[in-house]
């Protein structure tokens, strides 16, 4: 007999996939046949089709499964009794890290060791907001420079994100993180990214100690970690009132940023979640809230409304943008 099921990709390495299927309530609102894998994590390859019309499974695609009864006895993942056969509709879909269906993006720097690199952290935030994926900041390793903690945490509390400083060393603002992920991630996808070595993985263990996820420690010598995730990973969160997923990720380099098709550069203003309110306000109708007179946004900066480091940011990515040529993406 054959049968049809939803599943989750939480793993791909090596064209294998490794595939959360929905429990037998999820199912039986799907399908009309019963579904004797239900709730089980298999193994399996995606069909050749994809292969031919070079789509590839992403970790956080919702996909469907299809296997046999030979498959029951055997859960070989080379078998092609089961194997992906279709993969449903993507929310949002990331080149990095290369994820699918995410929710919500924990972005996460240090305040020391390795000092973070603003307009590259500015970038990422702006990819989630065009994704319709909610960023969340991080700022650790705030036992080494707190008074820049606070600082970093000012600047993202003020443009209306979700801000904590914490030290996985010391514990400090660990159980902050931990509420906000029990309260607010119930049934949604989450990842965090950031630079190697900022400590992402020491703080998912602290959140979750059954991960045991690999460290390392920063080279002396070019201020950068190892990357020691090798690839994303979605790991369920062991919650009996959350169903939602977390995700570890390799470190981002986005110095080529420009070569995306992310958005335009008169997109950029309304990925700035504070930009916003001011947009319209200025007196040039196509101000491109640079360096024009009567420019709101510019004002507001000089206010105070809007961190310097932000527009800064935003002139940074500005520039590339506008170095950015329809054929130049990927």
């Amino acid at each position: 007999m054959e049968y049809r099921t939803h599943g989750k990709i939480l793993k791909g390495v090596g064209g294998l996939y490794s595939i959360k299927l929905v429990d037998i309530a999820t199912h039986n609102e799907k399908f009309n046949t019963d579904s004797p894998l239900a709730s089980h994590l298999i193994t399996c390859s995606a069909s050749g089709s994809f292969r031919h019309n070079h789509i590839k499974p992403l970790v956080g695609d919702n996909v469907e499964i299809v296997y046999t009864d030979h498959s029951l006895a055997e859960n070989d993942a080379k078998n092609n009794d089961i194997r992906i056969a279709d993969i449903l509709e993507r929310k949002n879909e990331l080149i990095r890290p290369p994820m699918a269906n995410l929710d919500v993006m924990f972005i996460s720097m240090a305040a020391a060791s390795p000092s973070p690199v603003l307009p590259t952290i500015d970038k990422l935030i702006c990819i989630a907001e065009h994704n319709d994926i909610e960023p969340v900041i991080i700022i650790g390793k705030c036992d080494l420079n707190p008074e820049y903690a606070k600082e970093l945490q000012e600047i993202y509390t003020k443009a209306g994100y979700d801000a904590f400083v914490l030290s996985a060393k010391t514990g400090e603002g660990v159980e902050a993180i931990r509420e906000f992920v029990n309260t607010k991630l119930n049934g949604k996808t989450s990842a965090f990214a950031g630079a190697s070595g900022i400590g992402k993985s020491t703080l998912l263990n602290a959140l979750f100690p059954d991960l045991s996820l690999t460290t390392n420690t920063i080279s002396v010598k070019i201020q950068r970690g190892r990357h020691t995730t090798r690839h994303v990973e979605l790991y369920p969160i062991c919650d009996k009132e959350n169903t939602g997923y977390i995700a570890d990720t390799p470190g981002f380099s986005l110095l080529d940023f420009e070569r995306f098709n992310f958005f335009d550069k008169e997109d950029l203003a309304y990925n700035m979640r504070e930009f916003r309110n001011y947009i319209g306000e200025c007196r040039y109708t196509k101000c491109s809230h640079t360096k024009e007179e009567g420019c709101a946004i510019l004002e507001a900066v000089r206010e105070g409304k809007i961190s310097k480091s932000r527009h800064d940011s935003f002139l940074e990515i500005y520039a590339s943008l506008k170095n950015k040529h329809k054929w130049d993406n990927k």
